[in-house]
C-alpha cells in the first residue's frame, strides 16, 4: 500500500503532529544541507573521538558519513554526540573477511566523489583544495592514521598546514579544521552544493518520523484508513 502513496502525502498528514517552529527549522536545514562534502572514518577506535566528528558534520550540514570498520567497529557515545546521529544518514562499510577500504572507495568514485586522504606528509593544504568535483575526505584513527591502501587508492593527499613542534591535531579537530575549510569553500562558489528536490523530500520524511511520537502508529492507522 505504501507504493501507492506519495512521500509527499505522508509527509502533509505527520505535518500536523509536528509544531510550526519544529517544521519551519526543518525546512531551513534542508536548504543548506550537503552531499557534495562527505567525510570518511577508516577504522576509528575512540568512540568519542568519532562522536564528536558526527557532531561537527551534523553542525556544518554535511549530510552523509561513512565508517570503514575493518578492525574497529563504532561503539556510539550518546553523551558526546547529542543526538547529531539521529539527523544524518550514516554508512557503515564492514563485510566481514574483507578489506572494506577499497570497497567504500569504489562506492564512493560511482557516486561521483574525489577521494582526499589526509596525512600530515601530503604537499597540498586543505585550503587549496578545489571543490568543484564532489568530495570525499578520508580520515584514519588515532594512532596510526589512514591504511597504507587508502592513501595509494586516494585521488589527493591534503594535510592541515601547522608551524609549531607537535606533527598531529586531535581527530575531531582535524575534521573540524577540514570541513570548515571545505564548506567555507563550497557556499562562497556557484558550485550546485545543495540536495535535490526528492532528496530533502526523502529526509523530510525520515525526520518527521523521527521527530514524533510512536509515529510508525500514527503512520500505520492513516494508511488503513485510506485503504
Amino acid at each position: 500500500m505504501t507504493d501507492k502513496i506519495s512521500n509527499e502525502q505522508i509527509i502533509n498528514y505527520l505535518s500536523q503532529y509536528i509544531s510550526d517552529h519544529k517544521k519551519n527549522l526543518i525546512d531551513h536545514i534542508l536548504n543548506h544541507r550537503t552531499r557534495h562534502l562527505t567525510l570518511v572514518l577508516e577504522d576509528i577506535y575512540q568512540s568519542q573521538n568519532a562522536s564528536a566528528v558526527f557532531r561537527t558534520v551534523e553542525c556544518f550540514g554535511i549530510q552523509d558519513v561513512h565508517l570503514i570498520e575493518n578492525q574497529n567497529t563504532y561503539g556510539i557515545n550518546k553523551r558526546v554526540l547529542k543526538g547529531a546521529d539521529k539527523w544524518l544518514t550514516i554508512k557503515h562499510h564492514n563485510q566481514p573477511n574483507v578489506n572494506n577500504t577499497p570497497l567504500c572507495f569504489s562506492q564512493l568514485k560511482k557516486e561521483g566523489y574525489k577521494i582526499l586522504a589526509t596525512t600530515p606528509t601530503a604537499s597540498v593544504a586543505i585550503q587549496d583544495v578545489n571543490v568543484s568535483d564532489k568530495i570525499a575526505v578520508v580520515m584514519g584513527n588515532e594512532l596510526h592514521g589512514l591504511s597504507e591502501e587508502a592513501q595509494l587508492a586516494a585521488d589527493l593527499k591534503v594535510k592541515i598546514p601547522m608551524t609549531g613542534f607537535t606533527e598531529s591535531l586531535n581527530l575531531s579537530v582535524s575534521a573540524a579544521i577540514c570541513i570548515y575549510e571545505l564548506m567555507t569553500k563550497i557556499r562562497s562558489t556557484d558550485v550546485n552544493w545543495k540536495l535535490s528536490v526528492q532528496e530533502k523530500e526523502t529526509l523530510k520524511l525520515i525526520w518527521y518520523r523521527k521527530s514524533i511520537k510512536r509515529s510508525e502508529t500514527i503512520e500505520r492507522k492513516y494508511l488503513e484508513s485510506i485503504k
